[in-house]
C-alpha cells in the first residue's frame, strides 16, 4: 500500500491524539507524589496538586472583552490605558490631607482617594463627646461645607476621579462633594468618582453604622437615583469584600458575601423601580488581594464570570452590561509591626497579583501602616511600586497573561463553584440581609478568621518575621505623627459656625429633610440643600437617627 499523504496526515493526528490522551490522562508528577502525605492548600482551602494538565480546567475559551469576561472587561486592557494608581489618604485636618493629595498627584498618583476619621464616619462632629480622641486619627475630619472647601481647595474635579471611604454618612459627604464643586462652576454632570456607599459590610465586618439595615438601604437606594439624575459619571456604590477580607475571610467568603450583598442592593434598587441598566453600569466593587498570588488571580477572573451571570440569570440584563468593573487594595492586614522593611516585598506580590487579574484601580499599602499612618516617604515607595510594575515589567503588554495556565485555570474554576455553592447557602437562609441578621455570615467569617490564627501560631502558616527568620528586633522606623491640635480647631470652627450661619435657612432646611425621611421622597436633594444651610455632618444624623432609631450590634458566638 503506496505511503499516501493522507495516510501521512492520519499518523500524524493519531500521533497528536495520543500525546493528548499521555497529558491528560496519565500524570507522572502527580503520581509520583500520590503516596506523600503532606497536603498543599491554598488560604481558601484549595488543594493544590504538585502539577496541572489540559485535564485540570473547563478553559473558558473566550477573549477577554467576551462575556462573561473571565479574562478581562477591556480587550485590550492596559495597553490601552494603565490601572488608576488611586493611594489613600487622608488625616488629621482637611488642610494637612489637601497638602497631601497635591503632593500624591505632584508625583503621578492618577486618582484620589479620602479617608475619613471615625467621628466623621460615624456621624459624629468633633465637639461630639463620643468623638474625643478619635478626631482627625485615622482620616481627615470633614464636620461641614467648610471643611470640605478647604480639603477640595486647588484640586482639578473635573479632570481627577476621586473616592471617598464612606458608607453610612456617604449620602452627606456626597452631597458635600457635588455642593462645593458647583461652588467652583463644575457641573455636577463633569463629577467622576466614587463613594463606598457599602453599609452591609459595615454590619458584617466593620462596624462603621449608624441605622438599623433597612433604613440604610432606604438611603443608599435613594443614593443610586440620586447619582443616576444628577452625577451620571459617579459610582454610587463601591460593593466591598476588602473589609470582609481583612476581618478574616477566605478568598471565596470574600466574594460570596460581596456578592451577596450586592444581589441586595439591586434587588433593593428594582422594588424601587430604578433602572437597573443604567444603575448596575455606576456599581463598582472594591477587593482585598492577598499574598497567594495565584489563588487571588483566580478570584479576580472568578469574580467576573460570577457576576455577569448573576446579572443576566437573576436580573435578566444583556450580556454586554454585565462588566465587573473593580478596585483593589494590598492585604492591610497581612503588614507586620515585627521587621516592616519586609512589607515592601509582600505589597509587591500583592499589586503584581491585581494587575494579572485585571484590576481597575489599586492602592497599594505602606510599608510603615501595622505602626502608623504613612509618612511622605513610605506612601512614595508605595507608589512607586505600582509605577515600576507599570512601566517596567512588560505586564500591560498583555491581556490576562496568566489565561491558559492549567493551574489558574483550574483555581478560577473551582472559585466559581464554592462562591456559588455559598451563595446558594445564603440563599437558603433566606438571602443576604437575612443572613446577617442571623450572624451567619459573622459566623463563618469569625472561624476562617480563628482558624487562620490558629494556623500561625502553630506554625503551621509560616509569616517571615513573626515565626519564621525572626531577628533581633530593632527601633521600629519613624511613624507619622498627626498634629494634636486637630481636635481643638474644629471644636472652634464648629463653634464659629453655628454662631455665624443663617439660623432660618438652617431651620428650614432640617425641617424639609425631617419631613422627605419621614415620608417616601428622594432624601438626598434635601440633604443636599441643609449642608448648603451650614449643616453638620452630626445635625443631619441626629435628625434622621430620632426617625430611623440606631443600630444595635449582633453578637455571635462560635
Amino acid at each position: 500500500m503506496p505511503v499516501t499523504q493522507e495516510i501521512i496526515d492520519m499518523a500524524g493526528q493519531w500521533s497528536k491524539e495520543l500525546e493528548r490522551w499521555r497529558r491528560e490522562t496519565y500524570n507522572p508528577a502527580r503520581e509520583k507524589f500520590k503516596e506523600r502525605k503532606e497536603r498543599f492548600l491554598t488560604p481558601s482551602g484549595i488543594e493544590v496538586d504538585p502539577v496541572y494538565a489540559s485535564r485540570d480546567s473547563k478553559g473558558a475559551g473566550e477573549l477577554p472583552g467576551e462575556f462573561p469576561y473571565t479574562r478581562g472587561i477591556q480587550p485590550t486592557l492596559y495597553r490601552a490605558r494603565l490601572w488608576t494608581m488611586r493611594q489613600y489618604s487622608g488625616y488629621a485636618s482637611a488642610e494637612e490631607t489637601n497638602r497631601r493629595f497635591r503632593y500624591l498627584l505632584d508625583q503621578g498618583q492618577t486618582g484620589l482617594s479620602v479617608a475619613f476619621d471615625l467621628p466623621t464616619q460615624m456621624g459624629l462632629d468633633s465637639d461630639a463627646p463620643l468623638a474625643a480622641g478619635e478626631v482627625g486619627k485615622v482620616g481627615v475630619a470633614i464636620d461641614s461645607i467648610h471643611d470640605m472647601r478647604i480639603l477640595l481647595a486647588d484640586l482639578p474635579l473635573d479632570k481627577v476621579s476621586v473616592s471617598m471611604t464612606i458608607n453610612a454618612t456617604a449620602a452627606i459627604l456626597l452631597a458635600l462633594y457635588v455642593a462645593v464643586a458647583e461652588e467652583r462652576g463644575i457641573p455636577a454632570k463633569e463629577l467622576s468618582g466614587t463613594i463606598q456607599n457599602d453599609i452591609l459590610k459595615e454590619y458584617i465586618a466593620r462596624g462603621t453604622y449608624i441605622f438599623p439595615p433597612r433604613p440604610s438601604i432606604r438611603l443608599i437606594v435613594d443614593t443610586f437615583a440620586f447619582g443616576n439624575e444628577h452625577v451620571p459619571r459617579w459610582n454610587t456604590i463601591s460593593i466591598s469584600g476588602y473589609h470582609i477580607r481583612e476581618a478574616g475571610a477566605t478568598a471565596v467568603q470574600e466574594l460570596a458575601f460581596t456578592f451577596g450583598d450586592a444581589i441586595a442592593y439591586l434587588e433593593a434598587a428594582r422594588e424601587a423601580g430604578l433602572p437597573l441598566d443604567r444603575i448596575t453600569k455606576r456599581v463598582s466593587f472594591f477587593f482585598g488581594v492577598m499574598n497567594d498570588l495565584f489563588e487571588e488571580v483566580g478570584k479576580f477572573r472568578a469574580a467576573r464570570r460570577i457576576w455577569s451571570k448573576i446579572l443576566t440569570d437573576r436580573f435578566g440584563l444583556e450580556a454586554g452590561a454585565t462588566r465587573l468593573k473593580f478596585h483593589t487594595q494590598t492585604g492591610g492586614s497581612t503588614l507586620t509591626a515585627q521587621q516592616p522593611q519586609v512589607n515592601i516585598s509582600r505589597v509587591t506580590i500583592q499589586a503584581l497579583a491585581a494587575v494579572l487579574g485585571g484590576t481597575q484601580s489599586l492602592h497599594t499599602n505602606s510599608y510603615d501602616e501595622a505602626l502608623s499612618l504613612p509618612t511622605e516617604e513610605s506612601a512614595r515607595i508605595a507608589l512607586r511600586t505600582q509605577q515600576v510594575i507599570a512601566s517596567e515589567s512588560g505586564l500591560g503588554n498583555v491581556v490576562d497573561p496568566l489565561g491558559g495556565s492549567y493551574y489558574v485555570e483550574s483555581l478560577t474554576d473551582r472559585i466559581e463553584e464554592e462562591t456559588m455553592a455559598l451563595l446558594d447557602r445564603i440563599e437558603e437562609e433566606g438571602g443576604m440581609l437575612a443572613a446577617i441578621e442571623s450572624g451567619f455570615v459573622q459566623r463563618e467569617i469569625q472561624q476562617s478568621a480563628y482558624d487562620y490564627q490558629k494556623g500561625i501560631e502553630a506554625g503551621e502558616i509560616e509569616v517571615v518575621g513573626v515565626n519564621r527568620y525572626r531577628t533581633e528586633e530593632t527601633a521600629p522606623p519613624a511613624g507619622l505623627v498627626v498634629g494634636g491640635d486637630t481636635e481643638e480647631t474644629q471644636k472652634a470652627r464648629l463653634k464659629a459656625l453655628r454662631a455665624g450661619r443663617d439660623s432660618g435657612r438652617y431651620e428650614a432646611a432640617m425641617t424639609e429633610l425631617e419631613k422627605a425621611a419621614s415620608g417616601v421622597e428622594n432624601i438626598v436633594p434635601y440633604i443636599k440643600e441643609a449642608v448648603l444651610a451650614e449643616a453638620t455632618v452630626g445635625e443631619i444624623c441626629d435628625r434622621l437617627r430620632t426617625l430611623f432609631g440606631k443600630h444595635e450590634e449582633i453578637v455571635t458566638l462560635l
